[in-house]
């Protein structure tokens, strides 16, 4: 008789009106405040939900709806992040243009995620990457061999192969662009940004419902210490929400960045297929401990070894070159000039000749605190430097200009470290250039007729999926597929792990890589700005050009505070007037999430290369400390 009784042990009350859960048991309902005309709900605390990762595919997952988001993201995220509180949710953005999106197509496509890990009172799983785990990945591509899927679930691909979520699959159609929400502009990107749940509060009291669609996407863009051996799922989403976010035209690069993204798309399908396929039959996996921990740390390190050495640590290294030099004005017809420039410390001094350096410059710019946007054409030999340097009243815009790539990786790497108060003594600045001419050598185009002209290996590319819509108006297929097979040359030999992650530091170069756009009104002023929030600093943007109007570094920053009631944020700095914003159509506790978990992520965790102290973290980005 009692096998037949229903296990009430899931259960709550949740007041609908008031939009609260009735979870602390020895509270009586009048110490709640619940009169008799209330209405409650025994409800199941966890329900399910449709969750589309950042490599567009649904999951149907099981949620505790009564936990605050940040937990029950936590919990989820733990099956493929090594940081999971640098993911959360976001509502599902919709086109105004069009009706309500019909779900059948993601329903079927849907993947059900089962385990341990998502089952109520969860909290027994050791977790990917325990420290004393044995590594099962492969040392070369990066995807988990046949007994590391036990940790994934159960896979859709045959047994044997790894994880559909450390494996990126081809987009089958151009149908799957059309049919997502493009942002056409600035405002569009800040309205989606609007969609952020707070991750004090459960999803019940967002008004999420029992199976609606949320987006998981990276909410933080400081993605550090991605090793390809613990990683490859983490890697592999990075990469798919990198893809989306160039396809779909939510970050903007040239013509020739698009060719050498699709070239590193078209190579990562063709590996991928490869791998699915014969994963297991490969007689090539055995490779020395050694060797495979060399090759990870190389990876690690983004780019391996380098040959340019700093030589005396005691002494500063300095540039000096001719470089061109141009301070655009308005109304003005003058073009670049020619300057002996000095790079000492985080200063660049510009003299009339090489002769007069010992004299009085004609110009110099101190770039602490400045905005570096690199304006690169490799087929036209541009290699601009855009300086953005603060002043008392914005930022003074200031051009350089190299000759070649050489100059151009150097000047630009010693321009970012001083940007954020580095000179080029700190162990990155070698590092930094080597990363970018890297980044420039995989835009070279070396075309090979007889290579291009195979009919069979043109038709092969489906470029339509590879590029973003732009593109496909402004080039036929053939030529697309041309300049993708050239672009591809570059890269043909990379292993599969070692192109994801060049994608992903390609995508991390870009120069609006990282910002997050909210609306906001400043003290003083009269109209609705915009206010960029990335891993380093706040930016103060034009809303119709996105140009930055000032930038506030996270280094200088003393601390700040919010008036919740009037939802304004004042941040203090150390050496500059403080700064004061309403957020406009938005709640200020998701800006002052932005704030608090980037501040988080780049004073401690990647300092101290550890684990992120998660309850740490929740309590400074929800405003407890």
């Amino acid at each position: 008789k009692q096998t037949n009784v229903k296990d009430w042990s899931d259960h709550a009350l949740w007041w609908e009106k008031k939009k609260t859960w009735l979870l602390k048991t020895h509270w009586t309902l009048d110490k709640y405040g619940i009169q008799a005309d209330a209405r409650l709900l025994f409800t199941p605390q966890h329900k399910l939900l449709r969750l589309q990762l950042p490599n567009m595919k649904h999951m149907k997952v099981k949620v505790n709806f009564s936990d605050r988001v940040f937990k029950a993201v936590s919990d989820i995220c733990k099956t493929f992040s090594k940081s999971p509180v640098i993911l959360s949710t976001l509502n599902n953005p919709r086109d105004p243009k069009k009706k309500k999106k019909k779900l059948e197509e993601a329903e079927e496509a849907a993947l059900e995620l089962e385990g341990p890990l998502l089952t109520p009172g969860s909290g027994s799983n050791p977790g990917l990457y325990s420290k004393t785990m044995t590594p099962t990945y492969d040392s070369r591509d990066g995807s988990p061999l046949s007994p590391t899927t036990a940790w994934f679930g159960d896979s859709p691909l045959s047994e044997g192969n790894p994880s559909i979520l450390a494996v990126s699959q081809p987009i089958s159609s151009p149908d799957i662009l059309a049919k997502l929400y493009k942002s056409q502009s600035l405002l569009d990107k800040a309205k989606i940004n609007q969609g952020w749940l707070d991750s004090s509060r459960s999803l019940m009291e967002q008004d999420v419902k029992e199976n609606e669609v949320l987006l998981l996407r990276f909410k933080y863009h400081s993605f550090f210490d991605l090793n390809p051996k613990y990683d490859a799922i983490r890697v592999n989403q990075l990469y798919e929400q990198a893809k989306w976010a160039i396809l779909l035209e939510e970050i903007e690069c040239t013509e020739e960045e698009m060719m050498m993204f699709a070239a590193l798309q078209y190579h990562i399908n063709k590996l991928s297929i490869m791998s699915s396929g014969n994963h297991m039959n490969n007689s090539e996996k055995e490779v020395d401990e050694v060797d495979a921990a060399l090759s990870d740390l190389e990876i690690t390190l983004e780019g391996g070894k380098t040959s340019n050495t700093l030589g005396d640590i005691t002494s500063i290294p300095e540039l000096a070159d001719y470089v061109k030099v141009f301070k655009p004005k308005k109304l003005t017809l003058k073009g670049y000039k020619q300057y002996w420039c000095t790079f000492k410390d985080i200063t660049i001094s510009c003299y009339k000749s090489k002769e007069e350096a010992h004299g009085t410059p004609s110009l110099q710019m101190n770039l602490r605190g400045c905005e570096v946007t690199p304006d690169v054409n490799i087929s036209s030999q541009k290699f601009n430097i855009k300086l953005l340097i603060p002043v008392a009243d914005g930022m003074n815009e200031i051009w350089l200009r190299c000759d070649a790539e050489k100059p151009y990786a150097h000047w630009m790497a010693a321009c970012r470290l001083a940007s954020k108060g580095k000179t080029m003594a700190d162990s990155s600045y070698s590092l930094e250039v080597q990363n970018i001419l890297s980044f420039l050598k995989m835009q070279h185009m070396n075309p090979d007729p007889p290579f291009i002209a195979e009919p069979a290996v043109t038709n092969d590319i489906n470029s339509e999926c590879l590029v973003s819509p732009r593109y496909l108006k402004k080039y036929k297929n053939k030529q697309i597929s041309a300049r993708i097979l050239e672009a591809h040359q570059n890269v043909a030999q990379m292993s599969l792990i070692e192109a994801k992650m060049r994608f992903i530091q390609a995508w991390q170069s870009l120069p609006e890589f990282g910002i997050t756009h909210f609306l906001a009104k400043f003290q003083g002023g009269k109209r609705d700005e915009l206010i960029g929030i990335t891993y380093n600093r706040l930016i103060r943007m034009d809303a119709s050009t996105g140009d930055a109007i000032k930038t506030w570094r996270f280094a200088n920053m003393k601390q700040w505070n919010v008036n919740w009631e009037i939802k304004m944020v004042t941040v203090e700095f150390a050496d500059e007037p403080s700064l004061a914003f309403i957020c406009a159509e938005v709640d200020c506790k998701v800006v002052h999430e932005f704030i608090g978990g980037y501040i988080f992520l780049s004073t401690r965790a990647k300092d101290q290369n550890e684990s992120l102290d998660e309850e740490m973290f929740y309590k400074l980005t929800s405003g407890w400390v």
